[in-house]
């Protein structure tokens, strides 16, 4: 979907997604091996009393379903950025979903601008486990001289 196409007040809900606990110690040995996402008994100790999934899995569990709608098909151009904070932690056997809206449109050139869009994820218990911001840099359908 072109920049042009995209309504300020686009909003939808993601599908759920159940985080495995097999995939989540597999993601945290690579992309995260601090003990608390890897040594069950280590986590024992802690205030959480087992694994928590790391954060940014939690973030891409979700961000994945935000993609598949895909909102933007090929006038995707490119991430710009994104901002992630975590608010509580996450869990094997969790069940999340991303509540998305778009909170701006802004043009950069005469071809694309930014489209920022706000996530926050949910768990089953209808908590807020993180937020997030990203901009994407999507094209425009038209050009402005």
């Amino acid at each position: 979907m072109y920049l042009d196409d995209i309504s300020p007040d686009l909003h939808f809900r993601t599908e759920s997604v159940r985080i495995n606990y097999d995939k989540m110690v597999a993601f945290a040995k690579d992309y995260d091996p601090i003990r608390i996402h890897t040594d069950p008994e280590y986590a024992k100790t802690t205030r959480y009393g087992k694994l928590i999934a790391p954060g940014v899995m939690t973030f891409m569990s979700i961000w994945s379903k935000v993609l598949e709608t895909d909102i933007f098909g090929d006038e995707l151009i490119a991430g710009k950025s994104t901002h992630i904070e975590w608010k509580k932690p996450v869990f094997a056997d969790d069940v999340l979903w991303g509540d998305v809206r778009v909170t701006r449109i802004e043009r950069r050139n005469p071809y694309n601008g930014i489209c920022e869009t706000t996530m926050d994820i949910y768990n089953q218990n209808g908590e807020i486990v993180l937020s997030n911001v990203t901009e994407s840099v999507v094209k425009y359908r038209t050009e402005s001289n």
